[in-house]
């Protein structure tokens, strides 16, 4: 969980490449990268540059994930309470939109998904014309010809 290496390299790619657009960028966060930052001694620092939104969605998952995590002794319970005290403190703004259930079904029967968890996060972004950013492979290989989902390290 190595997020403060991919942050920094996101950072150092920006500074040596004009071409990257040096202002915020709209990002879709998920779970799987909010976890991420939580655990991350630095928290939601690395974030700082972009204009991060997500899903209600995304703080239940994250939770649950964080609790898990502690629940299995893969981290010790102030780790985890560290953790979900970064995670409530997030910079990340949460952000509705009245189309979100709807286009989340229609993406889940499109993906032939059984649940539309990953679905909302990619409703979110085309809704509001942006990036997704996840550290979930699957979700990331799955979606890879939409254009618009990204790891952090390709930004």
């Amino acid at each position: 969980m190595a997020i403060d290496g991919i942050w920094t390299a996101h950072a150092e790619r920006r500074e040596r490449d004009p071409a990257v657009e040096a202002g915020p960028l709209t990002l879709v966060v998920d779970a799987s990268v909010a976890v991420v930052a939580a655990l991350a001694e630095a928290g939601f620092s690395a974030l700082a540059g972009e204009s991060p939104v997500a899903p209600a969605l995304m703080w239940s998952e994250a939770r649950s994930a964080l609790h898990e995590l502690r629940w299995r002794g893969e981290i010790s319970a102030e780790d985890a309470a560290a953790a979900r005290s970064r995670l409530e403190r997030a910079p990340i703004e949460l952000r509705r939109h009245s189309k979100l259930g709807e286009k989340a079904w229609r993406i889940a029967d499109e993906f032939g998904w059984a649940k539309t968890y990953d679905a909302e996060y990619l409703a979110l972004a085309q809704l509001l014309r942006c990036r997704l950013i996840t550290l979930d492979a699957r979700l990331h290989r799955s979606t890879a010809p939409l254009g618009f989902v990204i790891a952090p390290d390709d930004l």
